[in-house]
């Protein structure tokens, strides 16, 4: 003999069955969104740091801090940022170039306005399209100064060169210009607040 049971009687609260379809939609929009937070945190994060390395370049070599730039050696003290490490290029086809413009005046002045304005505008989140323009200026000009494909120096030393194509300034140079187009000011940043200056919404390469 056959036993057929009735369906057992449920209890409790259950969602129809749209209603569960749309819980199961705005658990995957809360999921994304998530996501987009962290995203936009984790980049405001790496903005602020590459930020700050721009920034204490600039700090220790206009003061001396005994760090990269030795104390009595800074900008304020008639030392040059730019003498050292222009003259010591011996690597590359730029080497009669820069060892011309070394420690000049304009030089230095250029370099560490270039410093401070980078350092200032990521570490703030502001003016991040001009900001990859100059930094990536700036990076391609210290990556041929320093010219890694090279595998020896002029006097035939080993160059010691980690890598002939991708170093520090590329990864510099490509994060400056992930901040701009992600618009990273926006977290943690004035990159709101920036947009809505008249100039800027007049000009939007400023943002």
């Amino acid at each position: 003999m056959a036993v057929h049971g009735n369906t057992p009687h449920r209890t409790g609260f259950h969602l129809p069955t749209w209603n569960r379809a749309s819980a199961d939609s705005l658990s995957g929009s809360g999921a994304v969104a998530t996501s987009a937070t962290l995203a936009a945190k984790s980049a405001a994060t790496l903005r602020i740091a590459t930020g700050f390395v721009f920034l204490w370049a600039f700090l220790d070599k206009t003061f001396g801090w005994h760090y990269a730039t030795g104390s009595g050696k800074g900008w304020i003290d008639g030392g040059s940022p730019t003498k050292g490490f222009l003259k010591g290029v011996s690597a590359g086809p730029l080497q009669p170039f820069f060892h011309d413009i070394a420690g000049k005046g304009w030089t230095d002045t250029l370099f560490m306005l270039a410093l401070l304005g980078i350092g200032a505008a990521l570490t703030a989140g502001v003016a991040l399209r001009i900001t990859a323009v100059a930094g990536t200026a700036l990076m391609a000009m210290m990556w041929a100064a320093e010219w890694p494909p090279a595998q020896h120096l002029t006097g035939g030393a080993p160059s010691m060169s980690s890598n002939p194509i991708v170093d520090y300034h590329v990864i510099y140079a490509l994060a400056m210009i992930l901040f701009a187009l992600t618009a990273a000011g926006t977290t943690w940043g004035l990159g709101r607040l920036w947009a809505q200056l008249p100039v800027v919404r007049r000009n939007r390469w400023l943002r």
